[in-house]
């Protein structure tokens, strides 16, 4: 029976208070420390003007206050919006709007991008707190631990714990709704296929703004497993840091099985306590490589969204006599297809777009947040149309193909095209851009941009890189540019991108990482 997350945080309270459940670069917090907290928490929000159903949104990298105020916001029944920490400008500034928080809370490196992007009267009603020491603010975080009455009503499974902003594929950034009983529910398949037990301790670096942390929270809320969440992935000390904490689990994308493969080898690279390891998506060739080397079951068979958390699942070791890995099979409480373009299902082997459909309750995504035309699109003849292609076998496991909308993965993020040009564009001297993916192995891309430039403008390509790096996330910024004098388009005017992929590595395409200008993780600070 599922229920909401502060009736399950209760349940548990209940049961084992004591017991270690959290920890984020610190020492593990208690069930009953996490509960007395985030109610704490909740009251300084009602305090400070924060009713059920308002937005409260975060800035920060994995730490005990984003926990806590996680949980108190399903306490108070506001509704909990973590931010990526790498947004910026115009890019933070958009989901700030749509979200319209009455509250923002901003660790020190994001304090005053938060500043920046919420100047001007739009956000007149947005109160801005710090979270560290020493930020100058009007209200620091500390102020909300307060000790206070409850005055608001308990939240129901259909009330929405959280909104989770998944990157436009052809348009700007969509909030996913998440309610409380689909949130709880995000765990309920890592038990069915047993991902772990009560005795498991999950190490997962992935930031709490990502549904698949959260996912990982919910094991340990649900599941009574402990997780650790690093505040920054590193993959030179990842080993040494599941060997400090006992980590039986590592949890997290493909993208760090690739970065923990590239270190150095040593003598202890067998030496942990580690029994799976969880990284989705990988190659045959990877898991194979990381459970030699590591000495750990790799599972990278799974499919699923911010929409539906997860669709399809599998245990590790699924690949077929191709040597193709799988993404598993559909969860029993899900209803999974393929289907071609006039929306018949498609017979095993045939490729056509992935949709999914609950058989049970708060088994998906409650819409797009302010975006009904969107989610009405989204969910025609009442599938969930997922935008990616795929296929199912004989024996019903499903192989995803391909993206079928102009999407970008790059360093473990996903990259509105769409959003990624419109910020482009705001250099005064580029006309028109277009962006694109470029494979770059691992299950990532680079990305590619042309430009059109207004008449006799020129940019070295330093100057673009540094408009680049100041004005958008480090994952977006492209690697590849191009100077064109002009943009196919078809006879309505679209960009035909197909055409621009063909020839991505044309003599005029400079490569900004061959001049030595990169942007790393830290472009943060």
């Amino acid at each position: 029976m599922v229920d909401t997350v502060i009736a399950t945080l209760a349940e548990r309270v209940r049961q084992d208070a004591d017991v270690d459940m959290v920890s984020c670069g610190q020492d593990w917090r208690s069930v009953g420390d996490v509960y007395r907290r985030a109610r704490r928490i909740a009251a300084g929000l009602f305090e400070l003007g924060v009713r059920p159903g308002e937005r409260v949104a975060s800035m920060m990298s994995n730490r005990d206050e984003a926990v806590d105020l996680f949980f108190a916001c399903n306490f108070l029944g506001a509704i909990y919006v973590p931010l990526n920490v790498f947004l910026k400008g115009e890019f933070l500034r958009y989901q700030l709007a749509d979200a319209e928080p009455r509250v923002v809370i901003a660790d020190r490196a994001g304090l005053p991008l938060i500043r920046q992007a919420t100047a001007g009267e739009q956000f007149r009603n947005c109160l801005v707190v710090a979270l560290d020491d020493g930020d100058v603010g009007r209200i620091h975080f500390a102020e909300l631990d307060v000790d206070g009455e409850q005055h608001w009503p308990d939240p129901t499974l259909d009330d929405i714990s959280c909104l989770l902003y998944t990157s436009g594929t052809t348009g700007m950034p969509k909030g996913c709704i998440i309610g409380n009983g689909y949130l709880v529910n995000m765990c309920r398949a890592h038990q069915h296929f047993g991902w772990f037990t009560r005795d498991d301790t999950s190490l997962c670096p992935l930031p709490l703004y990502h549904g698949f942390a959260l996912s990982a929270l919910m094991d340990a809320l649900v599941g009574g497993c402990r997780v650790a969440f690093d505040p920054e992935f590193s993959a030179s000390g990842l080993l040494d840091r599941a060997r400090e904490l006992g980590a039986t689990q590592l949890f997290g994308v493909g993208a760090m099985a690739t970065a923990l493969l590239a270190t150095p080898t040593r003598p202890d690279d067998h030496h942990h306590q580690i029994d799976r390891a969880i990284f989705i998506p990988l190659s045959p060739q990877i898991r194979t490589q990381l459970e030699r080397r590591f000495g750990v079951r790799a599972i990278c068979e799974g499919y699923g969204q911010t929409e539906v958390v997860p669709a399809t699942m599998g245990v590790g070791g699924d690949v077929t006599d191709t040597g193709r890995a799988s993404a598993g099979r559909a969860v029993p409480w899900l209803d999974v297809q393929v289907l071609d373009e006039v929306g018949h299902v498609l017979p095993a082997g045939q490729t056509g777009e992935i949709v999914v459909r609950p058989r049970e309750p708060y088994s998906m995504f409650s819409g797009y947040w302010r975006k009904e035309v969107e989610t009405l699109a989204a969910w025609q003849d009442l599938w969930h149309h997922t935008g990616d292609l795929g296929f199912f076998d004989d024996d019903s496991r499903l192989f995803f193909v391909d993206r079928k909308k102009d999407a970008l993965r790059r360093r473990g993020e996903n990259v509105s095209s769409v959003e990624l040009e419109q910020a482009i564009l705001r250099h005064p001297a580029v006309v028109a851009a277009a962006a694109h993916a470029v494979p770059a192995g691992s299950n990532e891309d680079d990305i590619k941009v042309c430009l059109v430039l207004e008449a006799d403008a020129v940019i070295a390509p330093a100057d673009l890189f540094r408009f680049f790096s100041s004005n958008l996330p480090y994952y977006a910024v492209p690697r590849f540019v191009e100077i064109v004098d002009e943009l196919p388009t078809n006879a309505v005017g679209r960009v035909l991108k197909h055409k621009l992929r063909d020839r991505w590595d044309s003599p005029a395409t400079v490569d900004l990482k061959k001049l030595g200008l990169v942007v790393g993780r830290d472009a943060r600070r």
